[in-house]
């Protein structure tokens, strides 16, 4: 990739904010190195493990699957016509304002070579109708008049007969202001407030409410209106993304864990954590099911499910009113990965990535022989195509393989092509261990530091008072945690990047500010 690609790639607002971690030295010396462990190698644990070796650290990674990445780990499978594939949860948008998650990634990968930029994100309703992105000017407030000129869906008789005084929120989301205005409404009362249009409604809960894997009627509207700020209203980066070019493993997580291991961490995968637990000298235990294994601090970055588990199995850790707020985080409702291999392609002008709205429960619908390697090389093998659809938010009580009938039966609405493909073979993913951030539970969150000054937390479930989401807030958290056990021991965290923690434009400010009297 040339330079000015890569400058192009690199996703740095000229408004995005720095964060700079408390001074201190640069790294341990070998003689006063402490040791940590990470519990947990997704994003949040990687991002963790990474700064601490790199300042010297004594790191000791456990993960209790047989590779790294967490929620965005693969597995390989051999499918019916004998080749071997890599499955995992599916697509995921690595956006340019991901500084934090990008920067980890450059750590093996320093022009993000492994990422490949798609051209939009397109969302198509079952009436017809197709908004996209790509052409939409990415400058705030450039931005909202430019989809509003180009939008099939919301037009300017919509923006009319919306409520501008209760929309002005919108246009300047102050963190962490906007979880004490707006934490205790849910998403859908906010959107009703403002009165968007019904087609309105839907696009917003494509782009932003279904990001989280829950039903908008759940969710807090400080989430919503983070989501708008962070994609659309206060950067400038756009709805522009990357995805790896080859599967998450290969990628992206065995290029790190050997990033790790050359720094002299230890990285035990299949080592499930049973408990952690205070020790004597300051010190704190991590329990496995073979040892006891104990350091000078402790990062917990896990799951909503595995971060519960883990607490309530460790009944010294913490006081009560912290172990009570663990115990009522809740994960958000299940969700259905389907990834199919089709005998023939789908039509060549296909996006690699549709959003659908209106399809019975289908959210999204990727081709990946579009932009992932090991896809192409099978789709160019055998002549057909690899497609995967995403069913978010989906009732508990739903019967799975009627759900998994209806998106297929929604690929064939949306792509009639497919409706005649044989399929060579399929895989069913269904998972229920994203977290939910429902209405009123901003305050309840646990944060970074915890009662023990030796035990941080990391991962999207996580409080982070700065404007960030999903992937961005699991790779944020992680440097964050990392820091604080850092700047204990005077030596210096990672600078970190994030979109404005206010409006980015002054008019747009002002605008906001009235809605705030």
């Amino acid at each position: 990739m040339n330079a000015s690609n890569r400058a192009a790639r690199r996703g740095r607002d000229r408004k995005a904010e720095i964060v700079m971690p408390p001074p201190g030295r640069d790294r341990f010396a070998r003689t006063d190195a402490p040791g940590v462990g990470v519990v947990g190698g997704g994003i949040a644990g990687l991002a963790a493990a990474v700064l601490l070796a790199e300042r010297g650290a004594r790191v000791t990674l456990y993960e209790r699957e047989d590779s790294l990445g967490g929620r965005l780990a693969g597995w390989h499978t051999r499918l019916a016509d004998g080749s071997t594939a890599t499955m995992s949860r599916g697509f995921h948008a690595f956006f340019r304002q991901y500084y934090n998650l990008r920067g980890l990634l450059r750590r093996t990968d320093p022009g993000l070579d492994r990422l490949r930029p798609l051209p939009d994100y397109p969302l198509r309703h079952s009436g017809g109708l197709t908004d996209g992105f790509a052409r939409v000017p990415r400058t705030p407030p450039f931005s909202a008049l430019g989809f509003v000129a180009l939008s099939p869906t919301f037009g300017w008789r919509d923006l009319a007969a919306m409520n501008p005084r209760a929309a002005l929120p919108l246009l300047d989301v102050r963190v962490p202001e906007v979880y004490e205005r707006f934490d205790s409404l849910a998403a859908t009362a906010f959107l009703d407030r403002v009165r968007f249009p019904e087609a309105a409604h839907h696009l917003a809960f494509e782009v932003f409410s279904r990001s989280f894997f829950a039903d908008p009627r759940e969710l807090s509207a400080a989430e919503l209106l983070l989501m708008f700020h962070i994609y659309f209203l206060g950067s400038a980066e756009g709805l522009l993304f990357d995805v790896p070019d080859d599967p998450f493993p290969q990628a992206l997580w065995e290029p790190l864990g050997d990033y790790l291991q050359r720094l002299g961490a230890d990285v035990r995968t299949c080592t499930p954590v049973c408990g952690v637990h205070p020790a004597d000298g300051g010190r704190v235990a991590v329990r496995t099911e073979k040892a006891l294994h104990r350091h000078d601090a402790v990062v917990l970055a896990l799951d909503v499910g595995a971060l519960r588990e883990t607490v309530a199995a460790s009944p010294d850790l913490g006081t009560p009113a912290w172990r009570d707020g663990i115990a009522g985080l809740r994960s958000a409702p299940p969700f259905l990965v389907s990834r199919l291999w089709l005998d023939r392609p789908v039509r060549a002008d296909r996006p690699g990535f549709l959003g659908t709205s209106g399809y019975e429960g289908l959210d999204n619908i990727s081709v990946l022989d579009r932009y992932e390697g090991e896809a192409a090389r099978w789709a160019a093998r055998t002549g057909g195509s690899v497609v995967e659809l995403h069913a978010y938010a989906v009732g508990s009580d739903a019967h799975r393989e009627q759900v998994q009938k209806l998106l297929l039966d929604g690929l064939h609405r949306v792509y009639p092509e497919t409706g005649g493909a044989r399929m060579v073979d399929a895989r069913h993913e269904w998972r229920a261990d994203c977290p939910l951030f429902p209405v009123g539970s901003h305050s309840r969150r646990p944060t970074v530091s915890t009662p023990h000054s030796q035990v941080t937390l990391a991962g999207d479930a996580i409080r982070c008072d700065l404007p960030v989401a999903l992937m961005e807030r699991a790779a944020t958290t992680g440097f964050l945690a990392a820091g604080a056990l850092l700047a204990r021991w005077g030596v210096r965290g990672q600078v970190l990047w994030t979109v404005p923690r206010t409006g980015r434009s002054a008019a747009l400010r002002a605008l906001g500010a009235a809605g705030r009297r």
